[in-house]
């Protein structure tokens, strides 16, 4: 049997002949490097065994369920119809190409839409980063060079090497086995936490068009009222004329003249307020649009007339909500990220097993006899081989009630989650009755409302011919005007709102982020800056998130119920630690 040569003596002291040793050079025993090799091969049988063994903690999320009306209450209006319809563009019904235009340009140029796209390229990579975990945590090549001198005090040094260079370099690796699923877990988390945020997108894909709708119409709004007021100016001019010719007659007072003075002023005044208001929402409308406010007329051409909608609405079932409103996808699949955060907490309390290892060379110089008399030069020789490979255990067994406390952290915030998924559903139900009951009668009202300004207009009309003629006096020409100027900004107002409730419609019923189909969440340009930076390999855009978690749930099993494990885990789990 050969045994080690070291400078031609063997370990049991025995010297071999002169030059049956290569001076500086020593050999490896091949048996036992097959002894090394087999028992790395035994340890990793051991570790598969282990592994085959793995359970995944904590519940499997499934959608909680919610209360939904089988119909709507104003299900039954004539005007409201209930099959299926397609939402994805639903601005179209007012058939307004301006509009049509500004909700394009809003898509492409928004820049809180722009952030949200760039949050869904965060998550994906975060994503990355749990499936990692499922790998060997640590893989990492080392070196390092040291020069070293040891104290001739230093106890057991005698006879030892005291002068000497150490060079090693090699491999390092280190696996937790993921035996509770607390990665798999994590990565469940991830994945729907990056489901969340295209859910967010689309969320907020369904705002910008809402918005940019209602914005246009306020917009038509204002200038349909300054207009009407200006209307309404040259008439009370004309009675300002009216009554002061009368007084220079002298057939009526001064009064008259002051009265007719009092109320043009007043008319006037409602102008400048009215164009305040029309300019803060050309400013709120170029910030959907993400440009200057200088650049907007262009957009918005000239003056138009406000939006009509149609008289009936097309709104399907509640059912349908639960799929189509991106809100409500959120709710679920944030609570889908917090069930898995559950079994991550939970498998925290049981023992982690990890492989450890390390493969490399290792010598050293003027280290003498006790270093095989090796130099820094035979660093790749056969000799300089070293290396290690084991399993470790490590449980926390005593943690003072930390460990199963933040379990219950967990649930707890699972559980608001869940009701907040609920809530979610019920808010988005109260948003389309708002909006439905807001249609309906707001139509009611523009009705009535064109009665009374056709009838305040026939007023106005008598009244300043009765006045001319004497029959009536000064005060029923104020009260016919006055009540003309309220009743056609009335008029205008609620055309707007009836508009302005048609939208809120079909942003509550989901509408609108279909628009974005199969197009990049960040534009071409902003990905380009972003690979200036950084290597985003192939995430920019990423080729995997059409198929991003449209729904949390991952498997039948009640979000509520235990999960029940293997049997070592409930033999674990029946183990009564104290509660610390």
């Amino acid at each position: 049997m050969k045994r080690l040569e070291i400078a031609g003596q063997n370990l049991s002291g025995e010297l071999y002949p002169s030059g049956s040793c290569t001076p500086l050079k020593c050999h490896v025993p091949v048996h036992r490097a097959a002894s090394f090799a087999s028992k790395v091969s035994g340890v990793l049988l051991a570790v598969a065994l282990l592994a085959g063994g793995c359970t995944t903690l904590g519940p499997d999320f499934a959608t909680p369920k919610a209360p939904v009306a089988k119909d709507w209450v104003e299900g039954e209006d004539p005007k409201v119809k209930r099959e299926t319809a397609d939402f994805s563009k639903w601005w179209t019904v007012f058939n307004d190409p301006v509009l049509n235009n500004l909700i394009e340009t809003a898509y492409k140029q928004n820049l809180d839409l722009r952030i949200s796209g760039i949050r869904i390229m965060e998550a994906r990579a975060l994503l990355g980063i749990a499936t990692g975990q499922q790998y060997p945590q640590v893989q990492d090549a080392t070196g390092g060079y040291s020069l070293n001198r040891i104290s001739d005090n230093a106890p057991n040094a005698r006879g030892a090497d005291r002068n000497f260079d150490d060079l090693f370099v090699g491999f390092d690796a280190s696996w937790e086995i993921d035996f509770w699923g607390r990665f798999q877990r994590g990565i469940e988390s991830a994945d729907a936490t990056l489901g969340g945020t295209i859910a967010d997108y689309d969320d907020i894909l369904v705002s910008l068009t809402a918005e940019v709708a209602a914005t246009y119409v306020v917009i038509r709004e204002f200038e349909e009222r300054i207009s009407l007021a200006r209307g309404n100016i040259k008439v009370q001019e004309r009675t300002l004329q009216i009554a002061d010719v009368r007084f220079r007659n002298g057939a009526v007072t001064e009064l008259d003249v002051q009265q007719a003075k009092a109320l043009l002023h007043s008319t006037q005044a409602l102008v400048p307020e009215l164009q305040t208001g029309l300019r803060r929402a050309k400013n709120a409308l170029s910030v959907l649009l993400g440009m200057p406010p200088t650049h907007l007329q262009e957009a918005l051409g000239g003056i138009l007339p406000i939006p009509t909608a149609p008289k009936d609405v097309v709104i399907g079932i509640p059912a349908e909500l639960l799929r189509r409103r991106p809100d409500i996808r959120r709710a679920e699949l944030d609570a889908a990220a917090q069930s898995a955060r559950i079994g991550i907490a939970r498998a925290d309390l049981y023992p982690r097993f990890t492989l450890a290892g390390f493969v490399g060379f290792e010598t050293s110089d003027r280290g003498g006899v006790g270093s095989n008399n090796a130099d820094l030069g035979d660093i790749f020789g056969t000799d300089s081989f070293t290396g290690f490979i084991g399993p470790s255990v490590r449980w926390p067994i005593l943690n003072y009630g930390r460990l199963t406390n933040n379990v219950r952290v967990e649930d707890a915030r699972f559980q608001q989650l869940i009701v907040n998924y609920q809530n979610t559903v019920l808010r988005a139900q109260q948003e389309v009755e708002d909006g439905l009951v807001g249609f309906l009668r707001a139509q009611e009202q523009e009705e009535f409302l064109a009665d009374s300004v056709a009838a305040s207009q026939r007023s106005v009309d008598l009244s300043l011919l009765q006045y001319r003629s004497g029959i009536v006096d000064f005060i029923r020409v104020l009260d016919t005007e006055r009540s003309l100027v309220t009743q056609q900004d009335r008029r205008a107002a609620s055309r707007g709102a009836i508009a302005r409730n048609l939208i809120a419609t079909y942003k509550a019923l989901g509408g609108g982020w279909q628009i974005r189909g199969t197009d990049a969440f960040v534009p071409e340009a902003t990905q380009e800056q972003m690979r200036a930076r950084t290597n985003w390999g192939d995430l920019l855009p990423p080729k995997d998130l059409q198929e991003a978690p449209m729904s949390g749930e991952k498997a039948p099993p009640s979000a509520e119920e235990p999960d029940e494990g293997n049997a070592f885990t409930r033999w674990l789990e029946g183990i009564r630690w104290p509660d610390w």
